[in-house]
């Protein structure tokens, strides 16, 4: 087919050519007035092919379209480009029949159809790369979270090892020393050796009781006691019990009046309670001696927001979200120290977990937002948890039972019923 009459025939197919390609795949004006452009590059480099034979010509534009699928039509196996090629030689043949006699139709379509099957297996060959190409990095990914998970396993292990030998230490400890006086006629003052025993023993509990709050998380048992209260109750008895801490560390603790934190609601004070000590002892672990930790809210339509925000080291974007999973302790395990409230202490990784748990499990949720991890200018973090308001129990007796406490002042002791297991100092 001599170059003059391709050239000839070219111009009579194309305008058809173009019209048909757009009415069979464009969907809507905006995607139209865009893919017009493209046919009409296509077409032109067809048209180059077709007049030098060389079908290499379409090798521009077939890689921008296998180029253009997206993460999801690559996992998915979506074969856009390919498709697409098959319905414009489809289309290429019905124009050039229509357009051209009979003679002139099939030299076209005979020299057509090469160039069509080398862009076909081109594009083929290009989709085939890149899905090989995300497979790899799947699997590199799936990798790395396996390798992230077998050092996190690993760091929980030797972490939990010293939480546990720590607490069984001191009682092993202060039961010898106990032993020795109580031989001894001279020494039957015991109070101090109890108090250490009975220090251990917390201890060993708390660990426990943390090991089965995950798990009861995990398996989707965690039950709530929901009672009405006020946040600020809750709140304004975690400053008392922990302002021994605070002054040991030179810390101030500030604790705002905002809205919604004397407002009625229904939640499990217990679990409120644990849940903030969780994030308070966490941002005072984090927080350099002489810094200021301030607890702030607001209220939404349906929720109140309570943020916590500290003047800490601040937290890395890539572990922000993995602070909230079980053993998602940050830095090294053999740097681990058995104090929880000590600069960059210790603890087995589950606290954030716990507190996630707690509060998915009122029906609400949270995140961390920080600029990042520095130690020297210390750009800090904040907390933030949003929980529904709850004005009624589900639970038609409940509500009935403390339906005339309506006055803040009234109702729950929070103090009598959170757990008494706030930090040691």
């Amino acid at each position: 087919m001599s170059p003059s009459n391709v050239q000839s025939n070219y111009t009579k197919t194309r305008k058809k050519f173009i019209h048909r390609a757009l009415q069979t795949l464009a969907r809507g004006a905006g995607v139209r007035e865009n893919f017009e452009g493209q046919l009409e590059r296509f077409y032109d480099l067809l048209e180059q092919a077709l007049m030098t034979g060389d079908p290499a010509w379409l090798d521009a534009v077939i890689f921008d379209w296998v180029n253009a699928n997206t993460q999801t039509d690559i996992a998915e196996g979506q074969k856009n480009a390919s498709n697409l090629l098959n319905i414009l030689f489809t289309i290429t043949t019905e124009v050039t029949r229509e357009s051209l006699n009979k003679g002139e139709a099939l030299d076209m379509i005979t020299a057509a159809q090469p160039i069509f099957t080398y862009a076909l297996d081109k594009a083929a060959r290009l989709e085939m790369e890149n899905r090989v190409a995300w497979f790899a990095n799947e699997i590199a990914s799936v990798q790395q979270k396996l390798e992230k998970l077998d050092r996190s396993k690993s760091n929980f292990i030797s972490v939990a090892a010293h939480e546990l030998k720590t607490p069984l230490t001191l009682i092993e400890g202060y039961t010898s020393m106990m032993r020795d006086a109580s031989a001894s006629p001279e020494a039957n003052n015991m109070d101090s050796l109890l108090r250490g025993v009975r220090t251990g023993i917390q201890r060993l509990r708390q660990i426990v009781d943390d090991m089965i709050d995950v798990s009861l998380i995990d398996n989707n048992m965690l039950s709530l006691n929901s009672q009405p209260l006020w946040l600020n109750h809750i709140l304004d008895l975690l400053q008392k019990n922990l302002g021994e801490i605070m002054h040991e560390r030179h810390l101030k603790l500030e604790i705002k009046k905002f809205p919604g934190s004397q407002e009625w609601l229904y939640a499990d004070p217990e679990r409120l309670y644990q849940a903030f000590q969780n994030l308070l002892t966490n941002a005072i672990k984090y927080t350099p001696d002489g810094g200021s930790i301030t607890v702030d809210g607001r209220t939404l339509p349906g929720f109140v927001e309570v943020t916590i925000t500290d003047t800490g080291i601040g937290i890395s974007p890539e572990d922000q979200a993995a602070i909230f999973e079980k053993f998602g302790q940050l830095g090294r395990a053999d740097l681990h120290s058995s104090s929880k409230v000590k600069f960059k202490g210790g603890g087995p990784g589950l606290g954030l977990s716990i507190t996630r748990g707690i509060i998915e499990a009122h029906g609400g949720t949270i995140w961390v937002e920080s600029e990042g991890c520095d130690e020297e200018k210390c750009p800090g973090s904040t907390f933030h948890v949003l929980l529904p308001v709850r004005t009624e129990s589900s639970d038609p007796r409940l509500s009935k039972l403390f339906g005339d406490l309506t006055r803040p002042g009234e109702g729950i002791n929070v103090e009598k019923e959170t757990r008494s297991d706030a930090p040691p100092s």
